[in-house]
């Protein structure tokens, strides 16, 4: 997105990558210091930022959670060829053959710990969450989570959607009972929870909603509202060349959005 953003506006996007929950704590602790701050997780954003940092936000995207894989392994040939359940699957993997994002700094490694106790529940299998739980293993940050699956070493990932499609490997969706991409289904993924072992603060599982806002303490404010104002209007459907869906309710701003920002 940052280049087409750029072609449209002169503008260069200089961007720094990593988990939701890790974004808000630089942003909190002074570490970084960020035009805009994007979330995979609204919800995060809206908590953790409005009220301290800013005034508002806009959601604009939506995505789908599920496995990426390497069809070149045993694991991932048997998701290629359909025959068996991904649940059934990943519990004959070996450990470390399948990689998640650290859920104590990301959304998308909470996100995995919440689907899988979904998917026990809506498979019936006992024990399922915890059994794979110790099969996965955790990546310090989202970005290094396909790195091993693009190069054979790991078997598959759990991942959303877009991150598949920028790494060009097969993606299987989980069904809609908890790959978090069903607003309407929103009731259903709250049952699912995941507690931080740093703080010990519970979070509940929601659809998948980006959003974006501009700090307060931006230094370049102005191109800042130009971005999000760009993310929201989707020009060209640049959030479906990234992997990403928008749908009839968005773009949505919560908040007061400042003068000359218009979605």
């Amino acid at each position: 997105m940052g280049p087409a953003f750029e072609s449209e506006t002169g503008i260069t996007v200089q961007g720094e990558y990593f988990g939701s929950n890790a974004v808000m704590r630089m942003v909190e602790d002074g570490t970084k210091h960020p035009d805009v701050v994007v979330s995979a997780d609204a919800t995060l954003l809206r908590d953790r930022l409005v009220g301290t940092h800013t005034d508002w936000d806009v959601e604009f995207a939506t995505n789908v959670l599920g496995i990426g894989y390497n069809a070149d392994t045993g694991f991932g040939s048997k998701m290629a060829a359909g025959e068996q359940e991904w649940y059934d699957l990943i519990r004959e993997t070996e450990q470390g053959d399948i990689a998640i994002s650290n859920p104590e700094q990301d959304p998308l490694g909470y996100r995995a710990w919440q689907a899988f106790g979904l998917a026990e529940r809506e498979h019936d299998i006992e024990g399922f969450r915890e059994e794979v739980w110790d099969l996965v293993e955790q990546v310090a940050e989202e970005p290094q989570v396909l790195g091993g699956v693009e190069g054979g070493s790991r078997a598959g990932a759990v991942v959303y959607g877009n991150m598949a499609r920028d790494h060009d490997i097969p993606f299987e969706p989980f069904p809609a009972a908890y790959n978090f991409a069903d607003p309407s289904l929103a009731d259903h993924y709250a049952t699912a929870e995941y507690t931080f072992e740093q703080d010990g603060t519970t979070v509940e599982g929601r659809p998948i909603l980006y959003n974006a806002t501009v700090l307060d303490r931006a230094d370049a404010p102005e191109n800042g509202r130009r971005l999000v104002e760009f993310l929201a209007s989707n020009p060209d459907d640049v959030l479906g060349e990234a992997g990403l869906a928008t749908a009839d309710s968005l773009p949505r701003a919560h908040g007061t959005l400042p003068d000359g920002l218009t979605i």
